[in-house]
C-alpha cells in the first residue's frame, strides 16, 4: 500500500529521508572567534618579545664591559665592576627556602580542607585561603619587618648557637641576627602558601570520589586512601603549584626590599645581615639614582633573573610531563 509520504519521497530514499548537505568549512562566527583567539595569543607573545628586546638592548653596554664576570663575580662596585653572583644566589636561596617551608604546610592545608574539614567549614576555609593570596606583598613585608622579626630572633639565635657547625645556619656577622635571608625566606614562604594551597586543593578536589570510596570499601584507612589515591592523582598539580610558587618567590620585590640588609657577598650563611643580597633589592635600591652604565648593569641583572625564572618554568614543564607519563 503506497502512502502520501512514499509518493513524495525522493528516489533512492526508501524511508523518505533527505540527505542534509554538510558544509565542513568555518562559518562567519567561527572565523571571528578563531581570529580573536589568535590575536590574543600573538599579543601575549608580542609583549614577551618586547620585554626581552628591551632588556637585551638596554643591558648590552654592561654586558660588553663585564662579560662573564657579571654572573661569575660577587664584587659589585659601580661603575668599574659589576658582579651579581651574591645577589643572584640570594634570590635563589630565598625562593628555595620559601618553597621548602611552604610546600609541606600547603599540601597539609589542602588535604585538611578537602578530606578532613567539616563540610560546613570548607567554603569558609577556601575563601580565607583565596583572600590571603590577594594580600599585597608590601603588607607582608611590613608584617615581617615589624612583627615577625621580633619573634624570630630567638629561634634564629638558637639555630646559630646549636647548629652553627652547619655553614648554612650561621650569621655572616657573628652574634647578629635579623634582616637576613632566613627572615626573607620565612616571609616569602607565608606569601606563597595561599597560592600553592589553592592550586593543590583544586587538583585534589578533582580526584574521583568513587575511587576513594572503593579504597575505603576494601578495608583501607583514611590515611591509606590519601597516600594511595589522593596524593598520586594530585602529583602533577602539586608539582605545578610548587614551581609556580617558586617562580613567584624568585621575583618577589617589596617584602625583600623592606626586610633584607645585604652586602652582595657570596656566602653560605643565611641567619644574619650583611650577607647574600637579592637581585630585586639591588634593582629597587639603585635604579633611579644610577648613571647610565650602572642602570644598564641593573637591567642586565633583571634579564638574568628573568632568564632564571624562565628556566625554572621550563624545568617545571619537563617534570610535570614526565610525571604525567609515569602516572597510571
Amino acid at each position: 500500500m503506497t502512502t502520501l509520504l512514499d509518493r513524495d519521497a525522493p528516489a533512492g530514499t526508501p524511508d523518505g529521508d533527505v540527505p542534509l548537505p554538510l558544509k565542513p568549512g568555518l562559518t562567519g562566527p567561527d572565523r571571528v572567534f578563531r581570529a580573536v583567539l589568535m590575536l590574543s595569543g600573538m599579543s601575549v607573545l608580542g609583549v614577551l618579545v618586547a620585554i626581552i628586546l628591551y632588556l637585551v638592548t638596554n643591558s648590552w653596554a654592561a654586558l660588553h664591559q663585564s662579560g662573564l664576570r657579571f654572573i661569575a663575580s660577587d664584587h659589585w662596585a659601580p661603575p668599574g665592576s659589576f658582579g651579581i653572583l651574591g645577589d643572584l644566589g640570594g634570590s635563589v636561596m630565598i625562593a628555595v627556602l620559601a618553597l621548602v617551608l611552604a610546600l609541606p604546610v600547603s599540601v597539609a592545608t589542602a588535604l585538611m580542607i578537602n578530606e578532613y574539614a567539616p563540610r560546613q567549614l570548607r567554603k569558609t576555609l577556601v575563601g580565607i585561603v583565596d583572600l590571603l593570596a590577594t594580600v599585597p606583598s608590601i603588607v607582608y613585608g611590613f608584617w615581617g619587618l615589624v612583627a615577625l622579626s621580633t619573634y624570630i630572633n630567638g629561634p634564629t639565635k638558637w639555630l646559630g648557637d646549636h647548629a652553627g657547625f652547619i655553614p648554612l645556619l650561621r650569621s655572616p656577622q657573628a652574634g647578629t641576627y635579623g634582616n637576613s635571608i632566613f627572615l626573607c625566606g620565612v616571609v616569602v614562604a607565608v606569601m606563597i602558601i595561599p597560592i600553592i594551597t589553592s592550586i593543590t586543593r583544586e587538583v585534589m578536589s578533582q580526584v574521583p570520589r568513587e575511587t576513594c570510596e572503593a579504597a575505603l570499601a576494601l578495608g583501607g584507612t583514611k590515611w591509606g586512601m590519601v597516600t594511595d589515591v589522593v596524593l598520586p592523582f594530585s602529583r602533577n598539580g602539586i608539582v605545578g603549584g610548587a614551581l609556580l610558587g617558586l617562580g613567584r618567590a624568585l621575583g618577589e620585590t617589596m617584602a625583600v626590599v623592606i626586610i633584607l640588609s645585604s652586602a652582595h657577598v657570596l656566602t653560605l650563611s643565611i641567619l644574619g645581615p650583611a650577607g647574600l643580597g637579592s637581585v630585586a633589592k639591588l634593582i629597587a635600591d639603585f635604579f633611579e639614582t644610577s648613571p647610565p652604565i650602572t642602570r644598564s648593569a641593573l637591567i642586565l641583572a633583571g634579564l638574568t633573573l628573568f632568564a632564571t625564572t624562565l628556566g625554572v618554568n621550563l624545568v617545571a614543564r619537563v617534570i610535570v610531563g614526565r610525571a604525567g607519563k609515569k602516572a597510571p
